[in-house]
């Protein structure tokens, strides 16, 4: 067990979420997916999460591992085309994850999302949570794009809303 890592996280409170993901910038993130949406067939989902539950520490699940089960519990995989991805934020450990289905993943590979996940971990890192996250949703979109570009008919399968776990 990381000792220092475990006073983050039970230090962090719905207050540090609130104070840099304010319902202002939830609704931009939001607008944000939902324009990003229009290029391409894909599903966009942006999950923050303040800190991990004390057992979680306790068995030291990752940032990574964390990110696989929100994408799984909210069902992200259950996309038409299997082109969903999660932009997963765990707050404590300032980690970005990107998990996505099997449809996108192996078109864009591990180095494409990592990519993606350190560009916006750096401007996290200057405070800049809304330009890290609409940037992060871009960049995941242009991918989409590429692959599965926009049809005539899009049914938008997940809902836009960003997650706050």
């Amino acid at each position: 067990m990381n000792g220092t890592r475990i006073i983050k996280h039970l230090t962090m409170t719905h207050w540090h979420v609130n104070r840099h993901f304010p319902s202002a910038v939830l609704t931009a993130i939001e607008n944000a997916i939902k324009l990003a949406e229009r290029t391409h067939t894909g599903e966009i989902c942006f999950a923050v999460e303040g800190a991990l539950h004390t057992r979680s520490l306790r068995i030291g699940q990752s940032a990574r591992e964390r990110a696989v089960e929100v994408f799984s519990q909210l069902r992200i995989w259950d996309t038409q085309h299997n082109n969903g991805v999660l932009i997963y934020l765990l707050l404590a450990d300032r980690d970005v994850e990107i998990v996505a289905d099997r449809g996108i993943d192996l078109k864009v590979g591990k180095q494409g999302w990592e990519d993606i996940c350190r560009h916006m971990e750096n401007a996290f890192r200057q405070g800049y949570y809304q330009q890290g996250v609409i940037s992060g949703i871009n960049a995941v979109a242009e991918q989409l794009a590429q692959y599965f570009p926009a049809s005539e008919v899009h049914h938008n399968e997940l809902p836009d809303r960003p997650v706050i776990l």
